[in-house]
């Protein structure tokens, strides 16, 4: 057999491997979004079959012969990155046992019915025996891949496996050390940024606004959809790729941002390459890259002077405000420190919601966190980080659906993706002439079409840090990010 032959052959197996785990991602959404709550025990069948099927495609004997017989070929770069990135999944999986599989794809199909009650009534007790088990469940997982390492190391690396525990723990350490301090100076300020938010404002107008400012964006609603869910998500590919959001009748930003952040992770599956749409390189570089697209169009742009004079009219429209769009611009970057919620967290704050969970969520993976204890620890350490202790389980440790899913290792990557979005923003505005103005008139199609190149077009060619490097011509940094925090809210409080 040539190796063309072997090649391609090869690459049907991984076709049917990606197409597996994008019609299991199409139920999750659809539990999440549309299905009727009597569907779930049928549910949870659907998605443990498809989840095994998915670990014996991975895990088949057909796989393993396939990446030995082409590993030693005359590949080019982009087959190369194939190989090294279907081996790496490979390996892993092969070392999970599929009954083990099954049992976390059926018991977190489950625990989000569960946790949902739960949040509902702010009962940490009824939702605690479910994530004990998801606890042991992963671990086990952990356990099995590599008995002889950190079993969070192990379960990060299943969202950001190329930069490593010690790179994200040197990244939130100085985030930790040089946001507290700017948070007490915003505190201490004797500014008062304008709040014209002060009303109640119809779900229904809220949708409009937020479909208007999805148009300006360039969302493609031929390839997406924007639905409401209890906690706002992305699911997709370049040819389908659906967002959804959640509305507060007393704080229309919520949902605005949310809804960006979304478009953010949309626009980025939407830009990959169509023609390897299947194979790694037609798939997104792993979480850390996935965030900084959410957050660059969150922060950057939707909470940019600029952006805001852009969606003005649209505020004055939808939700009937007067005033100015400066107002709305100070509204939506005002720094709240006793905000008790990750998702309406500012851009400040939200860094210190995302260390307490890391630091819980490594804690009981490692075992030197009890599950019962965790409303304790979280409220302590609120207290601490941000000075508020939550009034309910609901606003605390409830309040997040990753451990629900068994998303361990996740919530760094939201710091991570802030971290790389500034360094590829001031990138951006260094390579594309007059983007502020652009964003000003809704031409974004500029700061796009450079993103695309950057990045999008890439899939998986490149690790993590050759991905940045290629992009910005250096190595993954924090120091973008400490200098637009600190200039930005400098100018805004005055400090």
């Amino acid at each position: 057999m040539s190796t063309i032959d072997t090649y391609d052959e090869f690459l049907g197996h991984v076709n049917r491997l990606t197409n597996v785990g994008n019609v299991e991602e199409l139920l999750s959404w659809d539990q999440q979004v549309m299905m009727p709550s009597g569907g779930q025990p049928a549910r949870s069948k659907q998605q443990s079959t498809l989840s095994s099927l998915e670990h014996e495609l991975l895990t088949d004997d057909a796989l393993a012969a396939y990446l030995d017989d082409v590993e030693d070929d005359d590949l080019d770069p982009e087959q190369e990155a194939v190989v090294r990135e279907i081996r790496r999944k490979q390996q892993r999986a092969v070392r999970v046992s599929n009954d083990l599989v099954e049992e976390i794809s059926e018991t977190t199909s489950d625990a989000l019915a569960v946790w949902e009650d739960a949040k509902a009534d702010s009962d940490f007790d009824a939702f605690a025996p479910t994530l004990e088990r998801l606890v042991d469940l992963k671990r086990e997982y952990a356990r099995q891949i590599d008995p002889d390492r950190d079993p969070y190391e192990v379960l990060f690396e299943e969202y950001e496996p190329y930069l490593g525990i010690d790179t994200t723990e040197r990244i939130l350490e100085r985030l930790r050390d040089e946001l507290v301090p700017l948070i007490e100076d915003v505190e201490a300020s004797d500014v008062d940024l304008a709040q014209p938010f002060d009303a109640t404002y119809d779900e229904a107008a809220q949708a409009e606004l937020n479909r208007a400012v999805l148009d300006s964006l360039g969302y493609d609603w031929d390839r997406g959809r924007l639905d409401t869910s209890s906690h706002p998500f992305t699911l997709g590919t370049q040819f389908d790729c659906r967002i959804t959001t959640r509305f507060d009748e007393s704080d229309p930003l919520d949902a605005l941002s949310s809804t960006i952040h979304e478009f953010g992770h949309a626009t980025y599956n939407l830009g990959l390459p169509q023609e390897d749409y299947g194979t790694p390189l037609g798939q997104d570089r792993d979480l850390a890259v996935h965030e900084s697209q959410s957050r660059l169009w969150e922060n950057h742009v939707g909470r940019s002077r600029a952006f805001w004079d852009l969606i003005w009219p649209h505020i004055q429209e939808h939700l009937g405000l007067d005033g100015d769009a400066r107002a709305g611009f100070e509204a939506a970057n005002q720094i709240y420190p006793d905000n008790r919620i990750r998702v309406e967290a500012d851009e400040l704050t939200y860094h210190m919601h995302i260390i307490l969970r890391f630091e819980i969520e490594r804690d009981l993976i490692r075992g030197d966190l009890e599950v019962e204890d965790v409303p304790r620890v979280w409220n302590d350490k609120m207290e601490s980080y941000l000075g508020v202790r939550p009034e309910n389980d609901a606003e605390g440790c409830l309040q997040d659906i990753h451990w629900s899913h068994g998303y361990f290792g996740y919530f760094p990557t939201y710091s991570l993706g802030s971290v790389l979005a500034a360094q590829l923003y001031a990138h951006a505005e260094s390579g594309i002439d007059g983007l502020e103005g652009q964003i000003r008139e809704g031409d974004f199609d500029p700061l796009h079409d450079w993103l695309t190149e950057q990045v999008y077009q890439h899939g998986q060619r490149y690790t993590t840090p050759e991905l940045i490097r290629e992009a910005t011509g250096e190595a993954y940094t924090a120091e973008y990010f400490v200098d637009y925090v600190e200039t930005k809210f400098g100018d805004l409080y005055e400090l």
